[in-house]
């Protein structure tokens, strides 16, 4: 286990309310005793069992310590390995965790939003693989890291912020983090459907040429085929002798 994960866990072991109760409860015992209230001879054991009983309350009443991480600071992902696997991760990740919805920190038209934008990003992924496109380095790029980085990180940090604030409160920028996530969804699907377009009107180019060499290709004779006009690289390999 990383050191630094189980440095955070301790840290919220030791900020339990119920931590905090159990070792008030152990103090005022050590003070009724310092003060004689309390027998010397018990020593050390009655201000255990002060703190025993006051976590115990603390926990029932205020609720138990977790050493685990909110759901929203496990959405961390790598951009290694194998591409499609590392998109697919990461997009499970942001729909399992914007379902959940931790203390309903998502309204619910921010919430359908995101879920959109990750069906938008799978079907992406699914028509770059079978695409006879190709997309620039930096769109490749940006693809990869919408769905790894960009969207899981804008999510995460979102769900750091309490609903109430979140929707009320105004940022730096003149807009509440509501408003603002709502902005950074609409950069990302913008992004996303235009990365979307390019594959499409790279395939969608790739069938006319087809189309056209084949018409021109099984014409009647003496028909008049209709013109083919072809960049070097688009004609097809049968028509090269």
């Amino acid at each position: 286990m990383p050191r630094g994960r189980s440095v955070n866990k301790l840290l919220r072991l030791v900020a339990a309310p119920a931590n905090w109760c159990g070792l008030g409860l152990a103090i005022v015992v050590l003070v009724l005793q310092a003060l004689g209230f309390v027998g010397q001879q018990l020593g050390l054991g009655v201000a255990l069992l002060g703190y025993a009983v006051g976590f115990v309350v603390g926990g029932l009443w205020l609720g138990w310590p977790s050493t685990q991480a909110p759901a929203w600071e496990e959405l961390q992902f790598k951009d290694e390995g194998d591409a499609r696997e590392a998109m697919e991760r990461a997009l499970g990740g942001v729909r399992r965790l914007t379902e959940y919805n931790p203390e309903n920190r998502i309204p619910a038209s921010l919430q359908a939003r995101v879920l959109d934008l990750c069906k938008a990003l799978e079907e992406l992924l699914q028509q770059w693989e079978r695409s006879k496109g190709t997309l620039s380095l930096q769109d490749s790029f940006h693809a990869r890291h919408i769905a790894i980085s960009y969207l899981p990180e804008a999510l995460n940090t979102y769900l750091s912020i309490p609903a109430r604030f979140a929707a009320t409160r105004k940022l730096d920028n003149g807009l509440t983090a509501v408003e603002t996530f709502t902005a950074t969804l609409a950069e990302l699907e913008t992004k996303v459907h235009q990365l979307a377009d390019d594959l499409a009107s790279q395939d969608a180019h790739a069938f006319l040429v087809h189309s056209k060499f084949l018409s021109q290709k099984f014409a009647p004779p003496g028909a008049d085929a209709p013109a083919l006009t072809l960049p070097r690289g688009d004609i097809p390999k049968e028509t090269k002798s």
